[in-house]
């Protein structure tokens, strides 16, 4: 991402008379993902020197870091990991965990830089 904002900030919900909808972005060049993490078990810690990224959890809780802060993510909320902080996401419970990421910027899986690998890759 080119510029400092955090896109979280651009989330809106709109109501209509059937209920309502919320618009996560608007005519963004972006990747979107849904990662599941299985129970017990955690991404790398790990940086991107292209994109910063914006996850939405929507099944189980989720462990997540960034930068030094490490927290308990609850299914609906949104978290934001600008370009170059550190970040990874653990799945504690019992049932297999899903979230939906956004990716802004420069998209490529050869972009991740591990700092910490359970899998030793």
């Amino acid at each position: 991402m080119r510029d400092s904002r955090d896109p979280r900030e651009e989330i809106f919900v709109m109501e209509r008379p059937w209920g309502q909808f919320e618009q996560l972005v608007s005519n963004e060049r972006v990747t979107v993902k849904i990662i599941t993490v299985e129970p017990g078990h955690r991404l790398s810690l790990q940086t991107h020197e292209n994109r910063g990224e914006m996850w939405r959890v929507l099944d189980v809780p989720i462990e997540v870091t960034v930068g030094e802060r490490t927290w308990e993510a609850a299914p609906g909320d949104t978290v934001w990991v600008p370009e170059h902080a550190m970040h990874r996401m653990a799945n504690k419970s019992d049932r297999a965990g899903r979230l939906l990421e956004v990716a802004y910027g420069e998209f490529d899986e050869a972009d991740i830089v591990r700092h910490e690998d359970d899998y030793a890759r």
